[in-house]
C-alpha cells in the first residue's frame, strides 16, 4: 500500500509538536481514537502524537476487514507495525491500551527496532484466570463464555449493561455513557471476532520477547484487569517499569487523563532526555 492507503485505511490524525518525540496512541476494543481526546491535548505541546483506528473500528476502512484475517491479534499487530513503517519517523513510543498492549508486545517482539519504548496502559495478556500455574486473570471460563454467548445474543445490550462495569467510576455515569455509546458505534459483526481476539488470547509467554523500554501502567481499581495482572506483566518483561495509577476503572485516559498522560510524558522523557 502506498503511505495515503495506510493513513487512509486507519483513518491516521497527527497532531503536536512536529519535532517532538512521536507517540502513538492505540485505543482497546470496541474504542476508537476518541477515547484518546482528553490526553492528547496534554500530550501534543512536547510530542507528535499519532491517533489511529484499528480496522473494524471507528473510521477505519471497514471494506479492508475480514473476519478471517482479524480472528487474532497478529493481524492488528501487523498493521501497527506497517502503520509505523509508513511515519518514517524513527523508532516511535507506542502506548497501548487493555488489548492494544498485548498487540503492541506483539509488534515489539517482531520488529523491536520500530520502537523506541511500550507503554502498557491497564494490560491484560489473558483475561482468563488459570488455575493450573496460579495466574490471575480475573475472570473464569465460564465468565467469558457468558460474556460472549451475551454479546453475540444481544450486543446492543451486552453494551449498556458491560461498559459502566469496564469504565467504573459509578459516580461519573457520563463516563461509562460514553464508552457505551463508542460500542454502540461498532458493528456488531465486527465486535464479535474483536471481542474473541481479545478475551481468548493468551499472550503470557510473549512478554519474554520485548527487548525494548517499556513502561507498565496499571490503575489502582480495576475490574478488568486486576492489580494482579499488572504485576505479572511487570515481572515477564525483562526491565520494565511499573505505575499504579491513582484512577478507578479500565479506562484511565477517560477517568485520569492528567495522571495518564503525565505518566507517558514522564517515561519519553526518560527516553529522550
Amino acid at each position: 500500500m502506498s503511505p495515503m492507503d495506510v493513513r487512509q485505511r486507519h483513518n491516521v490524525t497527527i497532531t503536536g509538536r512536529a519535532e517532538g518525540p512521536t507517540v502513538v496512541l492505540a485505543h482497546g476494543f470496541g474504542c476508537d481514537q476518541n477515547l484518546w481526546r482528553l490526553v492528547t491535548p496534554i500530550l501534543a505541546p512536547g510530542h507528535r502524537v499519532v491517533l489511529f483506528d484499528h480496522i473494524g473500528s471507528g473510521r477505519s476502512d471497514t471494506t479492508t476487514w475480514s473476519a478471517e484475517r482479524y480472528a487474532t491479534l497478529d493481524a492488528y499487530a501487523e498493521d501497527v507495525r506497517e502503520l509505523c513503517h509508513d511515519l518514517d519517523s524513527g523508532p516511535v513510543i507506542l502506548v497501548g491500551h487493555s488489548v492494544s498492549a498485548s498487540i503492541a508486545v506483539l509488534a515489539a517482539v517482531a520488529e523491536p527496532e520500530l520502537f523506541a519504548g511500550l507503554v502498557l496502559l491497564a494490560p491484560s495478556p489473558r483475561f482468563i484466570d488459570d488455575p493450573a500455574t496460579g495466574y490471575r486473570g480475573g475472570f473464569t471460563a465460564d465468565d467469558i463464555d457468558e460474556l460472549l454467548a451475551s454479546l453475540d445474543s444481544n450486543y446492543l445490550g451486552w453494551s449498556a449493561t458491560m461498559a459502566p462495569v469496564i469504565m467504573g467510576n459509578p459516580d461519573r455515569p457520563e463516563l461509562g455513557e460514553e464508552l457505551t455509546n463508542s460500542f454502540c458505534r461498532t458493528d456488531p459483526a465486527i465486535a464479535q471476532v474483536f471481542a474473541r481476539a481479545t478475551f481468548l488470547a493468551d499472550n503470557r509467554d510473549d512478554l519474554a520477547g520485548v527487548t525494548v523500554p517499556t513502561l507498565v501502567a496499571e490503575c489502582a481499581y480495576d475490574a478488568i484487569a486486576p492489580r494482579d495482572v499488572g504485576a505479572f506483566v511487570h515481572a515477564h518483561i525483562n526491565g520494565s517499569q511499573l505505575i499504579t495509577l491513582d484512577a478507578t476503572g479500565h479506562c484511565p485516559q477517560l477517568s485520569a487523563p492528567e495522571a495518564t498522560a503525565e505518566a507517558i510524558t514522564a517515561f519519553t522523557t526518560t527516553l529522550t532526555g
